[in-house]
């Protein structure tokens, strides 16, 4: 191993564990508050906390784009075209989270109260803004099974390396398989959701934020 794997994976034990505060404040706390109650009409209240919950999206967004190079760097030499098929479903990810804030901002757009917007009545703006903020949840849903998918195979990297604990590799395995699993099958029959999440988040969190840990207090080891 070379000393830029090191670094590199001080670097992903950051992201991981910024990334994880980053998704809890806009999924569960700014967009908690607000999409989650299906009130376009609590949208236009509280303007600047959902603009603050699409900030962060962006910010967790950025965040795990670092997190795949660094991710791509300590990764590499155990299987290098993996692992950028691995970076590449994560891209994929991060590209429709950009593009549910983009359509966040619609939303706002809408609810803006600007001129233009007066050909339409309040009742059918409010309607159209219910439209792009439910489009958020599918989006949402879309970029896990992506994520599910790239985490999938770095899970699997993290296993043919040696570099942690087998244990930790093959759990974060199994959780990244869960997601993209029970995410695309909430896209094909919706009633799953209610009884799925967020439990299924559960198994993830604990892999991530215990990998970041990890990676911090322990870094990476020669494989055996």
């Amino acid at each position: 191993m070379v000393p830029a794997q090191h670094t590199a994976a001080k670097v992903a034990g950051v992201m991981y564990l910024f990334t994880i505060v980053a998704a809890y404040f806009s999924e569960f706390y700014a967009r908690g508050q607000l999409v989650v109650s299906g009130s376009a009409g609590n949208i236009a209240a509280s303007v600047q906390i959902f603009r603050l919950g699409i900030v962060s999206d962006l910010i967790e967004t950025t965040s795990v784009v670092v997190l795949l190079v660094a991710l791509y760097v300590v990764l590499r030499p155990v299987d290098r075209n993996v692992a950028l098929l691995a970076a590449a479903w994560r891209l994929v990810e991060c590209s429709v989270f950009a593009l549910i804030a983009l359509n966040d901002f619609v939303a706002l757009q809408l609810l803006s109260g600007d001129d233009y917007l007066r050909a339409f009545d309040a009742k059918q703006l409010q309607a159209l803004a219910r439209v792009f903020v439910g489009v958020h949840g599918d989006g949402y849903l879309l970029g896990l099974v992506f994520f599910g998918l790239g985490s999938s195979v770095f899970a699997y990297l993290w296993l043919k390396s040696g570099y942690i604990p087998r244990l930790i590799a093959a759990w974060g395995l199994f959780s990244s398989v869960l997601v993209a699993v029970v995410s695309l099958a909430i896209l094909v029959f919706p009633a799953l959701a209610h009884v799925a999440m967020p439990a299924y988040f559960a198994p993830i969190f604990i892999f991530e934020g215990g990998l970041g840990i990890w990676l911090l207090a322990r870094g990476i080891r020669a494989p055996v």
